[in-house]
């Protein structure tokens, strides 16, 4: 009887051993998992003041120049979107110490909808504040529709080595048609609409189609050509090949006229619209945003990480 109260007491003690144990991993956990709750909240609060903090610099009582920067690919959902530009470039000319706005450019192009949106904006704002001059200073690239938005400006400025121009509109895809006839695929496309399956690249080239869509894209060029004769004028020297999409270095581009001449925004914002102060107006992601790019990205990178490993796994 004796042996079996000592296994009794035995049991129980390691049974509220066990019991205690799980209760200091438990809030052991909680512990870590509070710290990391008020660690995010911190850094929230710090990306804030940051964000604040760089907000504050508009705020200004001395004359300065206005930067607005146009970085990327222009689309409607980018950083680079009509939006952000136009509302960026706004609050840049209705400052009354706004000696000059510089755009500074770096963009291969995009959205014809979007480039034009920007250009349109532009050359209102021109209008509105008369005495306030608007440059575009031109970086590694100024290509397609980011050459439209810098027709709208007072002057080009590049470097030697930029790449300007690319005057043209594109359409491109891919034709799967002969690749499904090889491999057996039967293509089935039901449409109500005879043109609904407009140039499907699953199946042969209609040559009616093919012939709408290059007298669309030949409608956005000349829309385009009239949009840079409009901003650049009697500039352009007469070259055939002035519009015919390609792409021309900075300093060619001065020769034809696609540009005035050579600077940076330091010396544009110095010796051209003499307000050595530069202030930055371009509409920053908050720092929600930029977490989930990152977050985002970082995802991504190890979906694709993950991804090779299991097809080198297979291989």
């Amino acid at each position: 009887m004796a042996l079996e109260d000592g296994n009794w007491e035995r049991e129980t003690l390691e049974k509220l051993a066990f019991a205690a144990l799980r209760e200091q991993t438990k809030a052991r956990r909680w512990g870590i998992f509070f710290k990391l709750l008020t660690f995010a909240y911190l850094t929230f609060l710090l990306l804030m003041a940051i964000e604040w903090s760089g907000d504050s610099d508009l705020m200004t009582d001395t004359k300065h120049t206005a930067l607005v920067e146009l970085d990327g690919v222009i689309e409607a959902k980018g950083d680079a979107s009509a939006e952000k530009i136009t509302g960026a470039l706004r609050n840049a000319f209705k400052d009354k110490n706004t000696q000059g706005v510089i755009l500074r450019i770096n963009s291969p192009g995009g959205s014809p909808v979007q480039s034009g949106i920007i250009n349109d904006e532009v050359r209102r704002l021109r209008g509105v504040y008369p005495n306030t001059p608007l440059y575009v200073v031109v970086e590694d690239i100024c290509a397609s529709g980011g050459y439209f938005v810098a027709a709208s400006a007072d002057k080009i400025y590049v470097n030697k080595a930029s790449l300007v121009g690319s005057i043209g509109v594109l359409m491109d895809g891919f034709g799967f048609a002969g690749s499904m006839e090889k491999l057996g695929v039967e293509r089935r496309l039901l449409t109500a609409g005879t043109n609904k399956g407009f140039m499907d690249p699953f199946s042969p080239v209609d040559e009616k189609q093919k012939d709408y869509a290059l007298g669309m894209l030949n409608d956005i060029h000349q829309q385009f050509i009239a949009v840079v004769k409009q901003g650049r004028g009697k500039r352009l020297k007469d070259d055939p090949d002035l519009f015919s999409g390609l792409v021309w270095t900075g300093q060619k581009a001065v020769d034809l006229g696609l540009a005035d001449g050579y600077g940076s925004v330091e010396s544009v914002a110095r010796d051209i619209i003499k307000a050595e102060l530069i202030v930055d107006y371009t509409r920053k992601a908050n720092p929600l945003e930029r977490i989930a790019k990152r977050v985002g990205a970082s995802a991504a990178k190890s979906f694709a990480d993950f991804t090779l490993r299991e097809n080198l796994r297979l291989r």
